[in-house]
């Protein structure tokens, strides 16, 4: 009989195959990712980064609700597959909004690798910095799709967030700033305005 691979802290940086990842056992507490082939582990949300993460999902979520000719699908445990990577890389954003998600195919017959998101997000709280900071801002550019993306960052205060958002201008981003209480309106979202204000 098989035994079952079962990852965690110190597998980070473990050489993977993205089929040993889907049939392997793991310690909780802990997010897992493979980024170019490698396995990325980091931990599980903290509650006020979690009370962030929902804030945000929820806001997403009552608009997607409203506009579905615009956004059609949002998860908070969307995988990403990055096509112009050498070695397997899907990172899984805290966030992912979708304008093309195809409602009308069997739902056991959806994955991942199929659909592609127009936004994502990340909170970042006691995470990795580099991690949301850096390496998906290179990896985020890589999908066409992907016209904004942004970061609720609450390590100097959850209560008073700032929001970093990049939006696409051909190959590169334009990153804004825009800091606690203000008001945040984006082309992508016609409609959508969102107070940088985890309370409201």
């Amino acid at each position: 009989m098989k035994t079952m691979l079962r990852f965690g802290l110190a597998d980070h940086g473990r050489l993977v195959s993205a089929k040993k990842l889907e049939h392997a056992d793991y310690e909780s507490g802990y997010k897992y990712e493979i980024i170019d082939g490698r396995l990325y582990v980091s931990p599980e949300a903290r509650t006020p980064e979690n009370h962030l993460e929902l804030w945000l999902f929820k806001k997403i979520w009552n608009y997607a609700d409203l506009h579905p000719e615009v956004v059609n699908y949002v998860s908070n445990k969307a995988r990403v597959f990055i096509p112009s990577r050498k070695r397997t890389t899907v990172p899984e954003p805290d966030l992912a909004a979708y304008s093309d998600w195809p409602v009308d195919r069997p739902i056991e017959n959806l994955k991942w690798e199929d659909v592609s998101p127009i936004l994502v997000a990340e909170v970042l709280y006691a995470s990795d910095p580099y991690k949301d900071l850096v390496r998906n801002v290179e990896l985020f550019l890589q999908v066409p799709s992907v016209r904004e993306y942004w970061i609720l960052d609450g390590r100097d205060s959850a209560d008073e967030p700032i929001l970093i958002v990049r939006r696409r201008r051909g190959r590169r981003w334009v990153k804004r700033v825009y800091y606690y209480r203000d008001k945040y309106t984006t082309k992508l979202l016609p409609g959508f305005k969102l107070v940088i204000d985890p309370r409201r």
